[in-house]
């Protein structure tokens, strides 16, 4: 069973993990209108994770997080496919999006779009299916 022991990389990845999470949470929110998005998010976030468990090692990640990582893959999957059919109801092809915007106080005004929704599954999705791989694998090696 592997357990980490290395003095630097657990001091760093406290501070690498949190870098990497805002990143990943501002390529999340920025995707729907810039470069970024789900996909991009949430493979930034599998890394921080990934960073966790190769610093702090499973059980103690695990303590940390007790996130089930396969239940986010059907999550993420209903999320995206449930937003895409939603443009049915307004009788638009698949995947049609709208926005819209709304002034919340001292933020101002707030543009809110349904591509969001469906970066999310797609972020969730990503986020699931990478974690899943990489603990099954580091799992088979040990």
């Amino acid at each position: 069973m592997y357990k980490p022991n290395n003095l630097i990389l657990r001091t760093t990845t406290s501070l690498i993990a949190f870098i990497l999470l805002g990143f990943a949470i501002y390529l999340l929110l920025a995707g729907h209108n810039s470069p970024g998005g789900g996909f991009v998010g949430g493979l930034v976030t599998s890394a921080a994770v990934i960073l966790l468990y190769m610093a702090y090692g499973q059980k103690e990640v695990s303590k940390i997080l007790p996130i089930n990582f396969q239940i986010l893959i059907p999550i993420g999957l209903l999320i995206a496919v449930f937003t895409g059919a939603g443009s049915f109801i307004f009788q638009a092809p698949f995947l049609t999006h709208t926005f819209g915007a709304i002034t919340v106080p001292f933020f101002g005004e707030i543009e809110l779009a349904t591509a969001m929704l469906f970066d999310l599954g797609v972020y969730f999705t990503v986020l699931g299916a990478t974690i899943t791989i990489i603990l099954n694998i580091a799992q088979d090696a040990s």
